[in-house]
């Protein structure tokens, strides 16, 4: 009789943790006749309505689905995003302050969308360069590295061999992902509003399981 070997099926390590990274919905757009308020330095929009409509489809998406927690950060428009699914499931979301959006100096407050509208040459610079400190006051990407790792790791060490929502940024999720597979720091940075991926952290490994999943959109 011969032995078959299947293929394997990943299987997350022991004592690791799943984070499911949603990117928040869309937000309001930038109008300087009527700017954002801010929080923390940081503009603080609050979703658009089509933000409000794939908020309502994530939780549509994830409503039968176990999570021990759901994070988000100290920006509105992520309490937003998780609120409708936290609701149905019966979860009261956490705040990790450390996985807040880059912070863009004197671009916040919609300037970066504008500049990019308008085909600003700091922003070629930025792209080319993969930094949002070329940005005058901007954070750095040492900075903005140190500041998320330590609130993956901290999520992480919470909650071994569960699974988490994480609810944050794109500037967040390019980052993280950026980290986890040793790529140029933009190179995920274009994950899409309500968009998920997904992330197992074991110990100081970081694997890459999804990314900038729309389907449900």
């Amino acid at each position: 009789m011969t032995t078959e070997y299947r293929q394997f099926r990943f299987q997350r390590p022991p004592g690791s943790t799943e984070l499911v990274l949603i990117r928040h919905g869309e937000s309001a757009p930038a109008r300087f006749d009527r700017p954002y308020p801010y929080r923390d330095g940081h503009g603080d929009p609050e979703l658009a309505p089509q933000g409000r409509e794939q908020a309502v489809k994530l939780a549509d998406r994830f409503q039968d689905q176990h999570f021990d927690a759901i994070y988000v950060t100290t920006l509105r428009r992520t309490h937003q995003t998780a609120a409708p699914l936290a609701e149905r499931l019966g979860i009261v979301p956490k705040i990790e302050p450390d996985l807040r959006e880059v912070h863009l100096g004197e671009w916040e407050g919609g300037l970066l969308r504008k500049h990019v509208a308008e085909g600003h040459p700091l922003v070629t610079e930025m792209n080319t360069k993969q930094r949002w400190d070329v940005i005058p006051g901007a954070e750095s990407t040492e900075q903005l590295a140190a500041r998320v790792g330590a609130g993956i790791r901290r999520i992480a060490g919470a909650h071994p061999d569960q699974r988490v929502a994480v609810v944050v940024h794109g500037g967040v999720i390019g980052q993280v992902l950026a980290m986890a597979s040793g790529a140029e720091p933009f190179t995920f940075i274009g994950s899409d509003n309500a968009s998920v991926s997904v992330m197992v952290v074991a110990g100081d490994q970081w694997i890459i399981r999804g990314y900038n999943d729309v389907s449900h959109l």
